[in-house]
């Protein structure tokens, strides 16, 4: 059964570009901005307090491989995550592989999960995670679209270059596409770029 029939039709290449710049660039800029100011702190959190979580947003550039037709794409990729200092937290995620197209066949993914933070090494975060969402994926010369359920386990890590500037250095996914009209689909790919914590 295909979810969310319909909606992608409303999305071509032009609109997801435009969405994916207006909507993740000013939280980057945003974040960046914050990132370079020194904060004034009056007092210190005690030692003993394990609570309290972080929101971080980012964007990537991505390289990835279709087993339909056997394509390699790139895109871009904005994401958002919200850790807590248990080392858990929650990714979402959106992609828009629409460059490096051969006869108008893209794809866009929308995607969130949970995500776990390794013990750092050093100024590298390595993390986990299981995401789930749907993916929009256009036929050749743009001749239909399926809107289906799509299933990310992945993984990556972080380099620290400041308390709230981190390099995305590298982020591994497999996408499987299980209702994919002409049977399962995987795809996997690779992503880079950077990270910034809000707060």
């Amino acid at each position: 059964m295909k979810i969310c029939h319909g909606f992608g039709e409303m999305w071509n290449e032009k609109t997801a570009l435009q969405a994916c710049f207006k909507t993740i660039f000013p939280v980057v800029m945003l974040g960046m901005l914050f990132g370079i100011t020194r904060p004034a702190c009056a007092q210190v959190v005690p030692a003993a307090d394990a609570g309290g979580a972080t929101l971080s947003a980012g964007a990537t550039v991505s390289g990835f491989y279709l087993q339909y037709g056997e394509r390699k794409m790139l895109g871009a990729t904005g994401f958002a995550d919200y850790d807590t200092r248990r080392h858990l937290g929650i990714e979402g995620e959106a992609r828009w592989l629409v460059f490096h197209q051969t006869d108008d066949v893209h794809a866009v993914t929308y995607s969130i999960g949970p995500r776990y933070s390794f013990h750092s090494f050093g100024r590298f975060q390595p993390y986990a995670k299981g995401l789930v969402g749907f993916g929009k994926f256009t036929y050749p010369y743009s001749d239909g679209q399926d809107n289906d359920l799509v299933v990310t386990p992945g993984g990556g890590v972080d380099y620290r270059l400041s308390r709230r500037i981190h390099l995305r250095v590298a982020d591994f996914e497999y996408q499987y596409w299980p209702q994919f009209h002409y049977g399962a689909m995987s795809s996997f790919g690779v992503s880079s770029g950077i990270r910034v914590r809000i707060f």
